[in-house]
């Protein structure tokens, strides 16, 4: 009996941030970690290739954003099918909402990731919107089934969007990081070990780093230069969702300048530095799917403080402290607690820990296999 065979979309990898842009990579290192005796995977791109091309991606001129949405839609709705029938593809699956909307032979599986679209439709342009939701409705006909990343967000889809077909939730393996890092990304930024919060991730607006800047100045002035805060990461994926130009001002008119380090996008190495060395992680969003750097955090062995978003409290277990979303005094008096208690830091390093080994490579990738 021939294996059953599994085309992945992976055409999005080429303008993909943080949370989807891990999701699709650890999913293709979970597939080359193991052997399967009953599934070929068939990749539309090569994966590491696809990720690093820089041409659609970040602050590029308007006509290219115009260009890639065109392509985009080409490759969805005509040569993704004629990839799919080419090499008899039994299951397909796209990481990115959007499947073609001509009838398949194949099964489709779709991640619809979160529901922000759809809560959340000032953060979005109303043009795309237009064309871009019911782009995804119209993939979603036939044998499809939908893959979500926590239970939190199947609840939002299935009241905030519409979609009817069956869903089910498949945790996310978050990125495994190197073995060694880069511990010159310390001395570059001018950054001690433990001297310094840390969040990782785009400055887009539901992330509400303005409030992190507000809580962390709270700290400045009760612990004067004792602490900075890292913000990494590249600004937001449109103008509509980007909130790193209010950073800067909250920065300057909290006079932090040379208190909150902006180093922008940073590799991979430096990054497992930056982790392993923090005092503790923040991650005080508004809205998540998921919330990945809650496990990367937990895997280094920091403490973790998050806000009191559903995806990110089911996250976590209960191994985090929590605010309410927004609430800056709450967020400050979290990181007070850190600074205050070494016996806390350790309890929520430790649950952290065990918290983080529930996700897993071995485990993202069985439960797909199981679907398929």
């Amino acid at each position: 009996m021939r294996k059953k065979r599994i085309y992945v979309d992976l055409f999005y990898l080429n303008t993909a941030l943080t949370g989807i842009k891990t999701y699709m990579l650890e999913f293709c290192e979970a597939v080359n970690a193991q052997a399967s005796e009953d599934f070929q995977y068939i990749f539309s791109h090569e994966p590491k290739k696809q990720s690093e091309s820089g041409f659609f991606r970040g602050n590029v001129p308007y006509w290219r954003k115009i260009a890639y949405h065109f392509y985009y839609f080409l490759w969805k709705q005509l040569f993704l099918p004629i990839q799919v029938k080419k090499n008899k593809a039994d299951v397909l699956l796209c990481f990115d909402y959007i499947a073609p909307a001509m009838p398949l032979k194949a099964k489709k599986l779709v991640v619809v990731h979160d529901a922000f679209f759809w809560q959340m439709p000032q953060n979005y342009n109303r043009y795309w919107r237009k064309y871009f939701i019911p782009m995804l409705h119209a993939g979603l006909k036939g044998n499809c089934t939908v893959i979500t990343t926590s239970e939190y967000a199947k609840k939002a889809i299935v009241q905030f969007t519409g979609i009817k077909n069956p869903i089910e939730v498949i945790y996310q393996c978050p990125r495994l990081l190197p073995e060694k890092g880069d511990e010159k990304v310390l001395e570059i930024l001018g950054i001690q070990s433990k001297a310094y919060f840390l969040h990782v991730g785009s400055f887009d607006k539901r992330k509400l780093l303005p409030v992190l800047v507000k809580a962390f100045s709270i700290i400045e002035r009760e612990y004067p230069g004792k602490f900075k805060l890292v913000l990494v990461g590249e600004r937001g994926l449109s103008s509509a969702l980007d909130d790193y130009d209010r950073v800067k001002k909250t920065i300057a008119d909290s006079d932090l300048e040379g208190k909150v380090l902006l180093p922008g996008f940073l590799k991979d190495p430096e990054v497992k530095s930056l982790y392993d060395a923090a005092f503790a992680y923040v991650f005080p969003s508004s809205n998540e799917g998921f919330g990945i750097p809650v496990i990367e955090a937990m895997r280094s062995g920091i403490p973790v403080i998050i806000s009191e978003q559903q995806a990110l409290t089911e996250v976590a277990g209960g191994a985090a402290l929590s605010h309410p979303i927004g609430d800056i005094q709450s967020m400050a008096r979290c990181m007070k607690q850190l600074i205050q208690s070494e016996d806390l830091v350790q309890k929520l390093i430790g649950l952290g820990k065990v918290r983080s080994e529930d996700f897993s490579r071995s485990t993202f990738i069985k439960k797909y296999e199981k679907l398929f």
